[in-house]
């Protein structure tokens, strides 16, 4: 770990601007007020006890609750929000990634259905050397303590078998649990076009096509219910969005980098 003290996350003021922070996590959210302040509350309190200057920002995708003010109620624990008109939860971790100052930035879902606890892995990665590492619910070592629904797994084996040819060996995808080097996130997500449900996919395409080796690791999660996805209805929305994800990258020839799981390449 790094030799900061560990002080949490804590808001910025003057005194702390020659001081950047380690690390920042970016939390997007639309309408979840409901579940956003046991999710900040879990993350400040295990950040706390890093050794990092860390930092978390909740990413406001256009809100029609209360979920901004969730967010400032928890303001003297370092938390602060930020706008994001532009809707679709791809383009809300996008302006997180693009405007975080950090030595490390990172994201993950607003339910929390990977445990706080998990950064400490991903730091540990980011400390080795890797650029971008991936939490994984696929990987050996990985738990699934709740399962999704039969039809929401049916259509994600589909969706793995669709996009194979741009995710490569990364044996997961979509787990919304990522984290960065700041560098290395800045120029991915500046180039980022989809939006919707495949923009993690589109994360890691990029990654593969611009060289920067990756890690997945095995995390614990759960399925914690209230997904604004619907496989009936969004299906056709997403066939759409790999069509044009195709197109965005078929300019790109996929470059030689590592992958790697947290026990050896792939």
């Amino acid at each position: 770990m790094t030799n900061s003290q560990p002080t949490g996350p804590q808001p910025a003021g003057p005194q702390d601007a020659a001081q950047p922070l380690d690390l920042e996590v970016v939390i997007p959210a639309y309408n979840e007020e409901s579940r956003l302040t046991r999710t900040l509350i879990a993350l400040t309190e295990h950040l706390r006890g890093l050794p990092l200057r860390s930092s978390l920002r909740v990413i406001d995708n256009g809100s029609s609750d209360r979920t901004a003010e969730c967010a400032d109620l928890l303001a003297a624990h370092g938390v602060t929000v930020t706008g994001c008109s532009r809707r679709g939860k791809g383009a809300a971790v996008a302006r997180g990634m693009v405007t975080s100052t950090a030595r490390w930035i990172g994201f993950c879902d607003a339910d929390l259905a990977t445990p706080a606890a998990a950064i400490d892995d991903a730091v540990g990665l980011l400390e080795e050397g890797w650029p971008i590492v991936i939490g994984s619910r696929r990987c050996e070592g990985a738990t699934m303590r709740v399962r999704q629904p039969l039809l929401r797994r049916m259509g994600g084996k589909g969706f793995r078998m669709l996009t194979r040819p741009l995710s490569g060996p990364v044996a997961d995808t979509q787990c919304g649990f990522k984290f960065f080097e700041t560098s290395a996130a800045r120029r991915i997500f500046a180039e980022i076009s989809t939006v919707g449900f495949a923009f993690d996919l589109e994360v890691i395409a990029r990654a593969r096509r611009l060289g920067i080796p990756m890690v997945e690791f095995p995390v614990e999660w759960s399925d914690q219910g209230g997904s604004s996805f619907h496989p009936f209805d969004d299906g056709r929305r997403v066939v759409g969005e790999l069509w044009r994800l195709r197109r965005a990258l078929a300019r790109f020839q996929p470059a030689v980098a590592g992958t790697a799981t947290a026990g050896g390449i792939r």
